[in-house]
């Protein structure tokens, strides 16, 4: 991907896009691969980086939801087990299956979550992981060396999907720029344009340059997550709400944590949500919460109440419990849920999106989960077609294999050595706890859109996630290297440093 290229795209006149895509999430990212792949021509602006919200704060799984099954809500399980299997076979280089355990402590509870867990099974279908099965005591340590030994009776085994959900969104990112289309981040909507009360454009800012500038299009696709009812006003200044914002919060611990290469499951924590214990990039992940926020900031907070109830929850099931300060990093994301009338906590809202129409024809998608991103592209595009009057075509995304973003080492370190010189930049960690080198820098700069010293340690690279403290230390050696590899100056570089340790503070636990 080129940004100085799309950024181009954009500026051409005269230019009539067919669809015009705000959020550069998971959700937007989707629209954006679904509309090109159909033909379509097809711009996406993103007011921060890919990625920059919810979609890099999740729980890194691409699931059915077993909790749903609970709830009742068969339809969406069958739906998202279905759209894990479509990611596992279309992008097999960035979701895997993983291995989990349901350790059973009470009588009941083996033959309650194995008959959930099969009909779980059942309900993927053809495009079903490893079934389900029992294990005995034994088998559960062996497989979760940490977990709490006292009262143990057994447990049940079963199989999802794990991604990095911020990789997958450049995958989408490249996915939709090799299909054709123009895709730029910290490009804001400024604006909604309108003909004769219709909506048919925006305009934007290029953060970089300041510029103000037009983009006009068929339709606009409103893919903002828990911004969405923010651009519906500005098209209707009294759209009710749809959405509401519930925020989780996620732990990083080291390895020992877990002992294993299997995740350890809790169907039903104190707060009523499902606890993961996942391990992740050589770390474990711990979450997640469930809490109702009025805000919605770019860069949300986890609460100290939140750290403390998932350190609480964790010691009642693992034997050596996690303290603060094992604390690598901590992350807190906020989900796009649908309000429903009546719903007594955010908990219980369902993960079910929906696509709305407003009067002056603005498509806007909201709700969902990253496990259903293709399903929810699809539907929007679906709608879209209809308002813009286009001609109907199918949606091409079910077998459509998303762009391995892998890079080819030897020329990706050729381009390296060209900017910084001195050894072979393959074997330069930046930090020794980080895997991290200066080739990944560069190559996030030049191929991948990483725009600051954030976008490189926080989504390019996971480093920010993986240690906060860690990826403090590492700012100054990326920012050289972004100051080499764009022509910046110092006061550049120095205000990358300090603006990211700022950022940074927020990851470390309160």
């Amino acid at each position: 991907m080129n940004r100085a290229q799309a950024i181009a795209a954009l500026l051409e006149q005269p230019t009539l896009w067919d669809v015009l895509v705000i959020g550069g999430g998971a959700t937007g990212l989707g629209v954006a691969v679904d509309a090109a792949a159909r033909g379509l021509k097809t711009a996406l602006v993103e007011q921060s980086d890919f990625a920059k919200g919810t979609s890099s704060r999740s729980t890194k799984l691409i699931h059915g939801g077993f909790r749903y099954l609970k709830q009742g809500n068969v339809a969406l399980v069958r739906e998202s087990l279905h759209e894990r299997g479509l990611l596992l076979r279309n992008a097999p280089h960035l979701v895997h299956p993983l291995n989990f355990v349901v350790p059973c402590y009470q009588w009941w509870e083996a033959p309650y979550y194995g008959a959930g867990l099969k009909l779980y099974d059942w309900f993927a279908g053809r495009l079903g992981l490893e079934p389900s099965r029992h294990l005995s005591r034994a088998d559960v340590l062996e497989a979760l060396p940490n977990a709490t030994s006292a009262n143990l009776r057994g447990g049940i085994r079963y199989q999802d999907g794990q991604f990095d959900d911020a990789r997958l969104a450049i995958a989408l990112a490249q996915t939709a720029t090799d299909l054709g289309a123009s895709v730029a981040n910290y490009v804001r909507v400024v604006s909604l344009l309108k003909k004769d009360g219709r909506v048919c454009g925006v305009r934007v800012c290029e953060a970089e340059s300041g510029k103000e500038f037009p983009l006009h299009t068929g339709v606009v696709i409103n893919a903002t997550g828990v911004f969405t009812d923010a651009v519906r006003r500005m098209d209707e200044a009294t759209a009710p709400p749809v959405i509401a914002a519930s925020q989780g919060a996620h732990l990083v611990l080291p390895r020992g944590f877990l002992g294993g290469d299997t995740a350890l499951m809790v169907p039903r924590t104190d707060d009523g949500r499902v606890l993961f214990v996942i391990p992740w990039h050589d770390r474990v992940l711990l979450g997640t919460t469930d809490t109702p926020v009025s805000e919605t900031p770019l860069e949300p907070r986890p609460l100290a109440e939140e750290v403390g109830f998932l350190i609480g929850q964790a010691a009642k099931y693992l034997a050596k419990a996690p303290a603060k300060n094992d604390i690598l990093s901590v992350t807190a994301g906020l989900r796009p849920l649908v309000k429903l009338p009546g719903a007594k906590s955010t908990a219980a809202l369902p993960r079910d999106h929906v696509v709305l129409v407003s009067g002056g024809g603005l498509v806007s998608v909201a709700g969902g989960k990253w496990t259903t991103y293709r399903k929810m592209a699809a539907d929007a595009v679906d709608k879209a077609m209809e308002v813009a009057g286009l001609p109907e075509k199918p949606c091409a995304t079910e077998h459509l294999r998303l762009a391995d973003t892998r890079r080819r080492s030897s020329q990706s370190a050729a381009e390296t050595l060209q900017i910084i010189g001195g050894t072979e930049p393959r074997s330069r960690r930046l930090h020794p706890d980080l895997p991290l080198t200066a080739d990944d820098v560069l190559h996030a700069a030049s191929h991948e859109m990483a725009r600051t010293v954030e976008d490189v340690l926080s989504r390019r690279s996971r480093s920010l996630l993986l240690d906060a403290r860690a990826a403090m230390e590492a700012a100054p050696s990326v920012a050289a290297l972004l100051t080499k590899g764009f022509g910046r100056g110092p006061v550049w570089e120095a205000e990358q440093v300090a603006v990211f340790r700022e950022l940074a503070k927020g990851y470390l636990p309160p």
